[in-house]
């Protein structure tokens, strides 16, 4: 999953990037969105998705299952997630996932920043590596590590809780187990419907069923049937005879 995500992600990152260094370069035309994609062509945009590669799939491989686990621990006794859980799972998951692959995220960033006139220029992912380590040391793969965090915990946490809560609305079901802590919380009345008359094989039993379905996938609260009252006919007392 994190794998798949780079063909899409990296030519946008390349593109925010040199977007967000702009305003350092004072000299030379203005840096726009379209003389990026210019500049670099359809190749540069994925320079440096070695990189991505190396940075998403560990953060995919570490935020869902952290997430799952994370569910679990907040579920209650019936195994439900409520709304404010969900968010706080996801937000949870987001820690170590995004600080544990800052180092991959700066190697990433380095390669795709435009490099300027005295700057160090690297030729991959492990000239990258070796050149920061040397000049820089240790520490400057963990730089914005905090950054890193205080961005992809909250953005994270929404997507998953918005998700999680879309997928309870809808109930959409694509063939599979859906989430743990994802099943909607159960409304069906059926138990507040008549008793199956025996006589009506056919019809009253199937339609016992069809409007509780209704009820509990729309959250309908349709009118109960109510037997028509029994009318007692008393005898007509034979008038005395005469």
């Amino acid at each position: 999953a994190g794998g798949s995500q780079v063909i899409f992600t990296n030519p946008l990152e390349i593109v925010k990037i040199r977007l967000q260094v702009a305003g350092e370069i004072t000299t030379g035309p203005r840096v726009s969105a379209l003389n990026v994609l210019r500049d670099l062509g359809l190749f540069g945009l994925y320079k440096g998705a070695k990189a991505c590669f190396l940075r998403d799939i560990p953060f995919s491989a570490i935020y869902f299952p952290v997430y799952a686990h994370c569910k679990l621990l907040l579920a209650d006794e019936n195994g439900h997630v409520g709304g404010i859980y969900l968010l706080a799972a996801g937000a949870m998951a987001g820690v170590p996932a995004a600080s544990l692959v800052t180092p991959a995220d700066v190697i990433k960033t380095r390669l795709q920043v435009a490099a300027r006139a005295g700057q160090t220029t690297y030729s991959g992912v492990i000239d990258c590596f070796r050149k920061i380590l040397r000049e820089e040391g240790p520490s400057a793969f963990w730089k914005g590590t905090a950054a890193r965090v205080f961005r992809s915990s909250p953005q994270f946490g929404v997507t998953l809780v918005t998700y999680e809560l879309l997928q309870r609305w809808f109930y959409i079901d694509f063939g599979g187990l859906k989430p743990s802590g994802s099943e909607p919380t159960p409304k069906s009345r059926i138990a507040d419907l008549p008793p199956a008359n025996p006589d009506h094989i056919g019809g009253y039993r199937l339609a016992t069923a069809t409007f509780a379905g209704i009820e509990n996938k729309f959250g309908l609260y349709l009118p109960k049937f109510k037997p028509p009252s029994v009318a007692v006919v008393q005898p007509k007392v034979a008038a005395a005879a005469q």
